[in-house]
Parts: structure tokens; sequence; C-alpha cells
């Protein structure tokens, strides 16, 4: 594994940093593309893990930015994933070069589809081989099941050294990172996670999701007396799988501009014709009857509640809602959407 990382990144520059970081103010700056990109890349190979790399550079002592990504074939399995192709992640780094996308590697991003984000102890050891390239090196892990709209279950690790000389702490502990730095957070190690070695043989680091280059230029370089930001409890299965004694977790923040906003909402944006398509009618007539079913069904209950209210408190009302689906404003949503539905298959329809 390291003959072939030494391989992929020739001729290519390398990092230039003092492996000591004591301090925590060490922040992974992700940008949206490589973040989309990681994430569909994720589902699409669910059940099983994937595995890519992450171009960016090392801006400072406690700055790392991710500007792209790309995926790695390869074979996966429940814990682990294995590189296959290392000629394709060579041609790749060509093209990539051929159109201005010169960044370095800067580490390497793999899935766990639904069981959180930690490193098994096959992760760690190919994260100690691309630390030997670049101490700085980082392993994302991103979890495609657990993430949902609005919340991306996402870590950044670094192994811990097994041999720690001269007592300078490479990997200090969450105490330590809330008293040097607290911009950003780390997320919650899980059981799992802890049981292959977080902690101890890897660490985690934090994540902050660059969105444009104005907002990069307006990046400064991070304090450590910041107090902003938190860390995120560590689970108990990440503490099993050696969460701070085989790596450690950073904290991850994210921040959008303007611009990557739009650019998310456009992902899935649909032509302003796809309202004026006509369903097909048997189809739109099973559909209404469901509708109707269903809006009768609300109207039932609806009536039922008017009853049982007019012996009840205001406060016991309010109690009676509590856990219930709205009937009222069901009855509303039905009556509209099929106003909605039957005006313009009747209109397109013509």
């Amino acid at each position: 594994m390291l003959s072939f990382l030494r391989t992929l990144t020739a001729g290519r520059p390398t990092a230039r940093d003092n492996p000591l970081h004591p301090d925590t103010a060490e922040t992974v700056h992700i940008s949206s593309l490589a973040l989309l990109k990681m994430l569909r890349h994720a589902r699409s190979g669910v059940p099983m893990e994937v595995m890519g790399l992450m171009l960016g550079e090392f801006v400072d002592d406690y700055t790392i930015n991710v500007v792209d990504v790309f995926a790695m074939p390869q074979s996966g399995t429940g814990v682990s994933v294995e590189a296959i192709d290392p000629v394709y992640e060579a041609k790749m780094l060509d093209i990539l070069k051929k159109t201005s996308r010169t960044e370095m590697v800067v580490g390497w991003y793999h899935s766990h589809p639904g069981f959180g984000c930690w490193l098994s102890s096959v992760d760690v050891e190919t994260q100690r081989n691309f630390e030997a390239l670049s101490p700085r090196a980082v392993a994302v892990v991103v979890d495609p099941i657990q993430s949902v709209r609005g919340k991306v279950v996402i870590d950044a690790f670094r192994s811990i050294p097994t041999m720690n000389l001269g007592g300078v702490k490479l990997a200090p502990t969450a105490e330590a990172r809330q008293t040097t730095s607290n911009l950003g957070h780390l997320v919650r190690p899980s059981i799992v996670a802890a049981v292959h070695g977080l902690g101890f043989r890897y660490y985690s680091l934090p994540i902050l999701f660059r969105l444009g280059s104005k907002e990069a230029k307006m990046l400064q370089t991070r304090q450590t007396t910041s107090n902003l930001g938190h860390l995120v409890r560590p689970s108990i299965v990440a503490a099993v799988h050696g969460l701070g004694f085989r790596y450690y977790s950073l904290p991850i923040l994210f921040r959008l501009g303007s611009k990557e906003a739009k650019m998310l909402q456009s992902v899935n944006k649909q032509n302003w014709a796809v309202g004026l398509h006509t369903s097909i009618y048997k189809e739109h007539n099973k559909e209404n009857e469901n509708l109707a079913l269903e809006l009768k069904k609300m109207t039932k209950i609806f009536t039922k509640d008017i009853a049982v209210k007019q012996n009840l408190t205001k406060k016991e009302i309010e109690l009676q809602k509590v856990g219930r689906l709205d009937p009222k404003r069901r009855m509303e949503e039905l009556s509209k959407d099929l106003l909605q539905r039957n005006i313009v298959q009747t209109l397109c329809g013509i």
C-alpha cells in the first residue's frame, strides 16, 4: 500500500509541515462540491463501502482546504475498503492536472453505510500509509445512511503514533481541545469507532465546509484562544474502537455562501415544463380515488374531534394534539392537492 501511494503521488508537491501539533485548532475545510461528490459516491455504493482521494492544500498549521475529490474503483466489505486499480488513480490525477486542478492529495475518504464514523484496523493502517508520505494527511468518513437533509454524518480523523517521544502530546483529549480552540466541533464517536482504535490508533479532525472563493479569502487563521463551537461527546462505540489512543477526532464547521447555496438548490431542480405534463388517465383516476377516500377518513376524524373537544378544557385540548395527526390541516392539504392535480390535468389535456 505504501509503495502504491508513493507511485500515486510521484511528481506532485508534498506537504512541508511540522508533524507535531499539540494545539487542537486545526480544521478541515471542505468545499460544497467535494461534499456533494462524496455523498453521491457514498450513496451509490450502498450497502458496500466506497473509497476516494481528496485534493486540496495545507494553508497553515490550522487549516486544511479540500477543494475536490474523486472516486477510486475498489472492493468493499462491511468494515474496510481496498483499492484495486492504482493505474486509475494516477490517470485521474493527470487528467485533473490538465483541467487546472493542480492541488495535491491531502487525504482520502471512504463510507461507512449505516454504522457511524470511525476507523477500523484496516482503515488505521491505510491512514498511517498516507501519513508516511504526508504527516498531516486526513481520513474522512461519511455515513450516507444516517445522513439526512440538513445533517451530514461525517468526521475527519488522523492516526496517533504508537510511540510518543519527547513527551509531546500528539493526540490531545477532548478537554485539551476545548481549552485551546472550540471553533467547530467533533462528531460524537460511536462504540464501533472506539472498538477500532479511535483515540489511540487514530484521531478525528474537524471539518469545515468552505464554500466559495470570497468566503475562503475571509477565513482567518484559527486562534488558539477561540471558544466558538463545541466538541461532540464521544460515544461508547468509538471509545471501544480506540478513540483517544489509536486515533483522534477534530471539529467540523459548516459555512455556506450565496453562490454555493444556489448551486446546491439547483442540483435536483426540475424544468418549468414538468408541471404541465399530463399523467396517465388510469393512474390519475386511481390517485384521485385514493385522495378522496383519505379526505373522507379525515373528515370523520375531524367531526369526531369537534364533538369530543366540547367537553374539554383548553389545556386538555392542547395535550390531546401531541403526537397526533392534525385532521384539519391534513384535509386542507388533501383538498389543495386534489384541486391542483385535476386543474393541471384538465387544462393540459385540452
